[in-house]
């Protein structure tokens, strides 16, 4: 009698990237071994969307988050864009491809995606915690992880999915240098409620040079993110007062201001708007990245955390019953990569766009968005939200 040996992949991160491909590879019958850097598993930043062309990929390969997320966020069918003092400039209606897909669009705090996931994970995958991965080797029966306690590990696959500082992207990669777009976020949740801010509200202030975006996730909660333009090493280290964020909202709509003021300094949290050159090279042998660690994007598309599902929910399929695994894997690269160079490229125009402060440009592009035909605008929700199986290569 023959004994088929269950194959090994090593996750390294537990972010949403990680836990989302730990629960995708574990529906395909892998066995999965998940390592964490943080001591403990308390989210950092706060709140995120998680867009229907995430859940329909997932949803393909076994693993449904809708009637989770349903109850621990909020859903929304659409984004209203407004100038600063709260006056309507164009409704962008991503509810409408969601509806299409028999899905829907999320607003969620990153804690409470984090037990989603947890939950889909199963209680017999724990996360190994305060493993700190320095680096890997490659033979031909598999990889080692090395961690900075002298542990080690080893198994058939490593996925790297340890984020923007990603230790296993810097092996294969060499160092590089992070892009900068002049520009620092402010991000938040707190208690709130408003007037202006109904269920399921998703608002996008615009002015030049700043944004505001004010979002319901949910029981009693509020996300907002606010943007200046600013100097890299200014945003690199700001630490400023929360009256320096209100001077920069004064005279915006009320709701603006009241959600900052009800909000505790400490709660607060600053980083710079960056990302890094695409990687058209994501792994060699039983090696490879997901998530940021291969694609980290700006925000402004709102698809970082939807293209780290995705990748697993890819990742997953490739592996499922694979015997050539160095193939699986550069099969899952090649499926990807298309889709997620033309997120990043997007997410970086989009990004320019929103952050123009010149007088002309700032005209042109509150013209363009209220007068431009829906059409125009259903084509670009539906080449984002709608996820298209790419054929195997």
């Amino acid at each position: 009698m023959t004994i088929t040996r269950r194959r090994k992949v090593i996750i390294i991160g537990a972010g949403i990237g990680g836990l989302t491909a730990a629960a995708t590879l574990r529906r395909m019958g892998l066995s999965v071994e998940i390592h964490e850097r943080a001591t403990e598993l308390r989210p950092a930043g706060t709140g995120l969307s998680i867009m229907c062309n995430a859940l329909t990929a997932l949803r393909a390969v076994g693993v449904d988050l809708h009637a989770a997320l349903h109850e621990r966020s909020r859903s929304f069918d659409a984004i209203h864009v407004l100038r600063s003092d709260g006056r309507p400039i164009r409704t962008l209606r991503t509810g409408e491809v969601a509806n299409r897909l028999e899905s829907a669009n999320f607003a969620v705090h990153r804690a409470d995606l984090q037990q989603v996931l947890l939950d889909a994970l199963g209680d017999d995958c724990p996360v190994e915690l305060g493993a700190r991965a320095t680096g890997f080797t490659v033979d031909e029966d598999g990889v080692t992880v090395e961690f900075a306690d002298g542990r080690s590990t080893r198994g058939d696959v490593l996925i790297g999915a340890d984020g923007f500082h990603s230790a296993i992207r810097r092996q294969l990669a060499g160092p590089e240098r992070p892009d900068e777009h002049g520009y620092l976020c402010w991000l938040a949740t707190v208690p709130f409620a408003h007037p202006k801010m109904p269920k399921g509200y998703v608002g996008h202030y615009w002015a030049p040079g700043k944004r505001f975006g004010l979002i319901d996730i949910g029981h009693g909660r509020a996300y907002w993110w606010g943007t200046r333009n600013v100097p890299a090493a200014v945003a690199r280290s700001w630490d400023g007062p929360k009256e320096e964020i209100l001077r920069t909202y004064a005279g915006w709509a009320e709701e603006v201001g009241a959600a900052i003021r009800q909000t505790p300094r400490e709660h607060i949290v600053t980083v710079p708007a960056r990302d890094r050159p695409f990687l058209e090279r994501w792994g060699y042998g039983p090696v490879t990245l997901l998530g940021d660690a291969a694609h980290p994007m700006l925000t402004s598309l709102g698809q970082g955390a939807a293209m780290a599902m995705e990748d697993a929910a890819v990742l997953a399929e490739c592996l499922a019953g694979a015997q050539d695994l160095p193939r699986a894997l550069r099969d899952y690269e090649n499926r990807r990569r298309a889709r997620t160079r033309q997120m990043v490229q997007s997410s970086r125009t989009l990004s320019r766009i929103e952050q123009w402060e010149k007088p002309l440009s700032v005209r042109a592009r509150e013209l363009y968005f209220r007068y431009a035909p829906e059409s125009v605008f259903a084509k670009q929700n539906d080449a984002v939200l709608h996820y298209r199986p790419v054929a195997a290569s």
